[in-house]
């Protein structure tokens, strides 16, 4: 971010302050969205759109280096996860308007606030130049498997709230009347699921077939191991029937080590060893 408190910030100027604001309207549009209730459901879900653009042209801004002396695009762990939190809401602002995805809405908007904030003070290191040509496009294919399967979570939790409601209140014949009906919520959740297997296993085989400067590190290592999670999960559902809470940890599990894979260990380089990534 150009306004910033990471190690590198940008000086407090007009024009910094300029490249700033999309981040500052996000922040203040996800803590409205984030207030309880639901009686100005239409103005919160208004703020968490507003948001979530704003969120867009700050996200633009910063990885594009907009405004910085320094050439090459910036990223690292808080970036990563603000990011695949944006792509997450781009989905649920398309879905709440099909299907009812109650509660989900503070939850994001919340999460937001979380990632505007931390993307403010780790704004990532700039990397001037790419490793391979296929770089950029094995690194969209990551983000865009990150946000696939944190739309799936996001799906899993909403699965295992319906599920817990109707164990409560079994006399309630109707689906339904939880929110989204338990099946179709089962078939959404392993649909995003099956579409960032994919995504993921084209990106791994990009980074591995293309890069110059594979290595077995901490990311490559639970890159993999949440691969084979999701690639067991998928197979045990196909074979076995897998669902329930079985099949919902199995999602969390691999999402979990991909959560490791890149945040993790770009957040030990970045705070922890305060060491610039090699790639």
């Amino acid at each position: 971010m150009i306004l910033s408190f990471g190690p590198d910030a940008g000086a407090v100027t007009p024009m910094a302050l300029a490249l700033t604001a999309p981040s500052v309207v996000a922040l203040a549009c996800y803590l409205a969205a984030a207030v309880p209730g639901e009686r100005f459901s239409a103005g919160l879900r208004a703020a968490l759109l507003v948001g979530w653009i704003a969120q867009g042209i700050s996200i633009v801004i910063d990885v594009a280096g907009i405004g910085s002396d320094r050439p090459g695009a910036r990223f690292g762990f808080a970036p990563a996860l603000s990011v695949t939190l944006w792509l997450v809401l781009a989905v649920y602002e398309l879905e709440s308007r099909l299907v009812p995805l109650g509660g989900a809405r503070r939850a994001l908007a919340s999460l937001g606030v979380a990632v505007v904030v931390l993307a403010w003070i780790f704004p990532g290191q700039v990397h001037p130049q790419a490793a391979s040509i296929w770089a950029p496009l094995h690194w969209l294919l990551g983000v865009a498997s990150y946000g696939l399967f944190g739309v799936a979570v996001l799906h899993a939790l909403l699965l295992n709230r319906a599920e817990r409601q109707m164990r409560r209140a079994p006399q309630l014949s109707d689906p339904a009347a939880h929110g989204v009906p338990l099946m179709r919520l089962e078939r959404l959740t392993f649909r995003f699921v099956g579409a960032g297997f994919v995504v993921l296993s084209a990106a791994i085989v990009l980074g591995f077939w293309f890069s110059d400067h594979w290595r077995w590190d901490h990311k490559s290592v639970f890159s993999i191991l949440g691969w084979l999670v999701f690639a067991g999960l998928l197979a045990g559902r196909r074979a076995f029937g897998w669902r329930g809470l079985k099949a919902t940890r199995g999602v969390y599990a691999g999402a979990a080590l991909l959560l490791l894979a890149y945040v993790g260990s770009r957040f030990v380089l970045e705070v922890v060893l305060h060491r610039p990534p090699a790639a």
